[in-house]
């Protein structure tokens, strides 16, 4: 009878701590889902906000037609991603295009002036700055769920359940200085 007893504890405990486990390492992926939903839902923002800055800047230099070609390749490239590294990778083609519409912007004085223009690079500073900060909360809750999946013994649990490392959302090394810009 004692023997029994003493059996049915350990696969009580057993079960609770696979349970507590299972459920811990749910919250975490979706807390992990979630950042990254912020952060999809940020970059389309921004993607959504340069065809306007586009068609502003083609008014005062339409002759410009190389530039506006990259930065709508750029955009579509982000549009598509679907992966961290996928972003980083055309984030960092668009942050190249948009370095090249700033320039354009430079040479025309009239563009630099004009309010739309002004208020669409406000709008974009904006959304830079929410960009960052999703960033930071996806990368934050990575590590989280990252260090869990990785630690003994849940990571034995995590790996029968199908949960491994989460990939961070990283840019290269070339692309962690802002470009200057002088308007």
């Amino acid at each position: 009878m004692k023997k029994g007893f003493v059996i049915l504890i350990a696969i009580l405990l057993i079960a609770g701590f696979f349970m507590t486990t299972y459920n811990g390492l749910i919250d975490l992926s979706e807390s992990v889902d979630n950042s990254w939903a912020q952060v999809e839902n940020v970059l389309k923002q921004r993607a959504d906000l340069i065809p306007n800055l586009v068609e502003t800047v083609k008014g005062y230099a339409d002759h410009e037609s190389e530039v506006f070609i990259k930065v709508t390749e750029a955009r579509s490239k982000v549009m598509k991603a679907r992966t961290p590294e996928e972003y980083a990778e055309a984030n960092e083609q668009l942050d190249r295009a948009m370095v090249d519409i700033n320039a354009v912007a430079e040479a025309y004085p009239d563009l630099k002036a004009n309010e739309n223009f002004l208020s669409l690079q406000a709008e974009l500073t904006s959304i830079e700055n929410k960009l960052a900060t999703e960033r930071l909360r996806y990368n934050d809750n990575v590590k989280v769920y990252n260090v869990e999946v990785k630690k003994f013994p849940k990571k034995i649990f995590a790996n029968i359940l199908g949960f491994g490392p989460r990939e961070y959302f990283q840019i290269n090394e070339a692309d962690k200085e802002a470009p200057k810009v002088n308007f």
